[in-house]
């Protein structure tokens, strides 16, 4: 599994740190939101989505181990705390808090990569090929689209479309990350290729009779995104 433009909160005070965190995971595919404090971080991962949280320790007015900790109270993310402090109790406190991986500093690009890789390893070791919503079923092994039962009949790139989009509620997608993931930024395809796939696919879910225009939403000027509520 690809976590290209999986979405990293990097947490620390010192804007060089943050800085240099994001200039090694962004060419990866990593999204980085760059945050100064451990009470910033919490307040945006209580509003937004994310993936990974890579979190500093020795930070002033709220510290790596209680921002840590005051996540765990509403988020399961996985975080990774950043340090220092190379003192094996200090490790273990980190791991204690809810922390699932600890890199002392300095630390090259290739070690934060492979640590970021091998916790999405960890935390999702067998996806499930099915997403099953409101009697829509999409299934990547069977490569197929139904709503109740009924067969939806729809090309491979538009099954890959709604895949992506239910896989991640609420997220927007721009049409360039589109065309990159899905298509690989084939030569000659253009954003208005999306507009049309995402048409086809409203037509065909709103003719099986499932409420496309409820859930699959255009975020104007941006790209599109798929809402639960």
């Amino acid at each position: 599994m690809s976590h290209k433009y999986a979405k990293n909160i990097i947490v620390d005070d010192e804007d060089r740190m943050r800085n240099l965190i994001s200039l090694y995971l962004s060419p990866a595919g990593y999204e980085c939101i760059s945050v100064s404090s451990g009470v910033k971080a919490i307040h945006y991962l209580s509003k937004h989505l994310c993936d990974l949280v890579v979190l500093d320790v020795m930070m002033p007015e709220m510290d790596g181990w209680e921002t840590c900790n005051r996540m765990r109270e509403f988020s399961d993310v996985p975080i990774i705390m950043l340090t220092a402090r190379t003192d094996k109790s200090d490790i273990v406190k980190g791991l204690n808090t809810g922390a699932d991986d600890y890199i002392t500093k300095p630390f090259d690009s290739g070690e934060l990569l492979a640590r970021i890789e091998a916790i999405f390893r960890r935390a999702k070791p067998e996806e499930d090929k099915t997403i099953r919503f409101k009697g829509l079923t999409w299934n990547e092994d069977s490569y197929s689209l139904s709503y109740r039962d009924k067969v939806i009949q729809v090309t491979p790139k538009e099954f890959s479309l709604v895949g992506l989009l239910l896989k991640h509620p609420r997220r927007v997608f721009t049409r360039e990350q589109l065309l990159t993931i899905i298509w690989g930024l084939e030569a000659g395809t253009e954003d208005r290729t999306i507009d049309s796939h995402i048409r086809n696919i409203r037509d065909k879910l709103r003719n099986a009779g499932f409420p496309i225009d409820e859930h699959l939403t255009t975020v104007w000027g941006i790209g599109y995104k798929w809402e639960n509520d």
